[in-house]
C-alpha cells in the first residue's frame, strides 16, 4: 500500500479502501494520513493542508473521527465504522456503566452535557463542565480520551471562533457528538451481530488488503 496524495478527494478514496487510517504511524507498514501526504503540505493554510481535512472527513460524513485506538486520533470509514464500534464499544450505556464502576464521574459529567448539545465545542463543554481551571484541564482531557476509546462520542468537526462581526478571530475548537447521534445523522448502517463477529470482519478486510502480516497482527492486538 503505497500511496502519496495531495488533495481531500485523494485521501477520501484512501480512506475508503483502507478502511482505518490513523493520522500518525501507528501500525507497522500501514498508511496514515501522515505518510501519505507531503509534508510541507501540513500547517500550510490551504486547501491542500491535511491538518485541516481530517475533521472535514466528519464533518461531512465520510469517516468516523477520533482518539480511538492507543489514545490516538483515528479515522475510520462508514463500512467499517459499525464493526468497530462493535468491537471498542459497549452495549451497555455509559450510565449503566459508570454505576457498575467502569467509566469515571468526570467522563459521565461529560457525556451528558454533549448529549444535551450535541455538537459543542471543546471551549463551551469546558466551561458547562466547570472545569476552567488549570488544574481540571488533564482531567478533561483524559475524560474525553476515555469517552472516544470506547466510542462513546467522536469528534464532529470544528468550530471556527470568531468575533462580534463574525470574523474569524483566533483558534478554532473541536466538536464533539455523541457516536449514535453522529451515526444517525450521518446514516450509518447498524449491524446486528456480536463482538467475536465483528473482529473476524475487520481481520478478514485487512488480511485482504495487508501486505506485510506484521500489520494483520498489530491491528489484531489492538482489536481483541
Amino acid at each position: 500500500m503505497d500511496y502519496k496524495v495531495k488533495t481531500y478527494e485523494e485521501a477520501v478514496k484512501v480512506v475508503e479502501e483502507v478502511g482505518l487510517l490513523p493520522l500518525a504511524p501507528l501500525i507497522p507498514d500501514f498508511p496514515s494520513l501522515n505518510s501519505i501526504t507531503l509534508e510541507e503540505a501540513w500547517h500550510s493554510g490551504t486547501e491542500f493542508d491535511p491538518w485541516n481535512w481530517r475533521t472535514k472527513f466528519s464533518a461531512e460524513g465520510v469517516a468516523g473521527y477520533g482518539k480511538f485506538m492507543k489514545k490516538k486520533s483515528i479515522l475510520v470509514s462508514r463500512q467499517l465504522l459499525p464493526y468497530v464500534k462493535k468491537v471498542l464499544g459497549y452495549n451497555d450505556s455509559v450510565e449503566e456503566r459508570y454505576y457498575n464502576g467502569n467509566v469515571s464521574k468526570e467522563a459521565l459529567h461529560l457525556f451528558r452535557i454533549i448529549s444535551l448539545e450535541e455538537g459543542i465545542d471543546t471551549r463551551t463543554l469546558r466551561t458547562k463542565a466547570d472545569m476552567r481551571e488549570k488544574e481540571k484541564k488533564k482531567i478533561f482531557e483524559n475524560a474525553l480520551v476515555e469517552l472516544q476509546g470506547t466510542m462513546d462520542i467522536v469528534i464532529s468537526g470544528i468550530q471556527e471562533k470568531t468575533d462580534e462581526n463574525g470574523e474569524k478571530n483566533g483558534w478554532s475548537s473541536t466538536s464533539f457528538e455523541t457516536y449514535d447521534s453522529w451515526a444517525k445523522r450521518n446514516q450509518i448502517e447498524l449491524i446486528e451481530i456480536n463482538r467475536e463477529e465483528a473482529i473476524d470482519y475487520l481481520l478478514t478486510h485487512f488480511k485482504n488488503i495487508c501486505t506485510n502480516e506484521t500489520s494483520v497482527k498489530k491491528l489484531e492486538k489492538i482489536l481483541v
